[in-house]
């Protein structure tokens, strides 16, 4: 499970379990104690906007103490790894299932971060004719009709459960001629979509970083239920109680939150995340 979508922001020698454990405590003679690792498990909206990249050696700079790991998932399998302690700490964006898990006794509590909105993207030529609607479950339900290419996260991400969510408000099943359930990353998703010229559902953050390489043009945004708030969750009986802890509180600070409003902006001309921690 820890495997290929195991982010290493700190690199070290592979070592064997008892080794490790004497890594970890930093109990070799004469040595310095070695960072902590936390365990991060997080969308991968959050990895493929580039976020990370200007977070964690920001966190790590901070509190030399801890090395953060990454695990970059969709959201349901990273409260799925939240619920068998595999992660100290959770970083998704799926509220309603966020609530639950800390309302089963999963996690201790959920602390807003900062939010983006979701956008639905498209080929130029607009084969579905849904440019500038402003009602998401409208482009899709046209989408649909039209049977243009659409790619599904499919991976009961924060974005999949989105899509699905409008799915229902367009009284329709997806599964129409040229649906694609993808069953991969958003990053991943893109490609496929800029590959079959068709449309898909995307955070307006990944979608930005990404928009280099892709020939895909945003064409439906400003419905409320676009709205994409990300949120803190500490693991209830995690391994790494305290690196939990101290990373919910960073990233929660001015520090952090001021790290959030400004990334993006030399490169794109604006945030592509808002920081949202005084939203309680």
């Amino acid at each position: 499970m820890l495997g290929s979508n195991l982010r290493r922001r700190r690199t070290i020698p592979a070592l064997s379990m008892l080794s490790l454990i004497a890594f970890a405590l930093g109990c070799g003679a004469g040595e310095r104690a070695q960072p902590r690792q936390i365990i991060l498990a997080s969308t991968t909206s959050t990895e493929d906007s580039g976020l990370f990249d200007e977070l964690i050696p920001a966190f790590e700079a901070a509190h030399p103490e801890f090395a953060v790991y990454v695990i970059a998932v969709g959201t349901g399998e990273a409260l799925e790894l939240g619920r068998r302690t595999d992660a100290d700490v959770l970083l998704v964006h799926a509220p309603a299932a966020e609530s639950a898990f800390v309302a089963d006794g999963y996690g201790l509590e959920r602390r807003p971060v900062m939010y983006n909105d979701f956008v639905i993207v498209g080929p130029a030529d607009d084969p579905a004719t849904v440019r500038g609607l402003t009602d998401a479950a409208e482009a899709l339900r046209r989408i649909a009709e039209a049977g243009a290419p659409f790619v599904s996260r499919g991976d009961d991400s924060g974005t999949h459960r989105k899509e699905l969510e409008l799915w229902q408000a367009a009284a329709l099943e997806p599964g129409f001629v040229g649906y694609l359930d993808a069953g991969q990353g958003m990053g991943e998703v893109l490609r496929i979509a800029n590959e079959r010229r068709g449309y898909a559902l995307t955070d307006r953050a990944t979608f930005l970083f990404l928009r280099h390489a892709l020939e895909l043009e945003v064409l439906v945004e400003g419905d409320e239920r676009l709205f994409n708030p990300y949120g803190v969750i500490p693991v209830t009986g995690a391994r790494n109680t305290e690196g939990a802890a101290v990373f919910t509180e960073w990233i929660t600070s001015a520090e952090a939150q001021a790290l959030i409003g400004r990334y993006g902006v030399d490169r794109f001309g604006m945030p592509l995340f808002t920081p949202d921690a005084d939203a309680r």
